[in-house]
């Protein structure tokens, strides 16, 4: 199985470290970037790290990886409550997806108690900050050597 893993974020989070740090914290997407190929590199993982404020990107990424990768860690952001076209392209896609959300979206605000990805991953982590990111690396490297055993 590929050891290569889209890390997908959605609308805004190219603002990350800017924009309500209070919720979202103080680094910035680079800084999670860098902490995912530091990760990556230790659990012998090939990453591809995408952002995109545009739906049909995210959706022509999660296409492209049903041909190559070994799973997909997903930031939807603000399509989370929203994308049944996300959604459907995630249902395409049949290695693991790991949702994950900077901050506890259950405390937050009603609307963003609904996830349309979440009925297509294999696991929610949400509430860890940036975190949340290696959390879900670690999970989908698990994943796949528990496949290729």
């Amino acid at each position: 199985m590929s050891r290569l893993v889209y890390v997908l974020n959605g609308p805004n989070l190219n603002l990350l470290g800017k924009r309500q740090p209070h919720i979202y914290g103080h680094e910035t997407l680079a800084d999670v970037e860098r902490d995912c190929r530091k990760l990556a590199e230790e659990l012998k993982l090939e990453l591809r790290f995408h952002q995109s404020n545009r739906e049909y990107e995210i959706i022509d990424w999660i296409h492209e990886a049903r041909e190559t990768a070994g799973g997909i860690v997903i930031n939807p952001a603000a399509f989370t409550h929203t994308s049944v076209a996300i959604l459907d392209a995630l249902n395409t896609f049949e290695a693991p997806v790991i949702e994950c959300h900077i901050s506890n979206v259950h405390k937050r605000e009603a609307f963003r108690h609904h996830s349309y990805v979440s009925l297509r991953a294999d696991g929610v982590i949400a509430g860890f900050g940036t975190q949340g990111y290696q959390l879900a690396l670690r999970r989908v490297a698990r994943l796949i050597d528990e496949k290729a055993a």
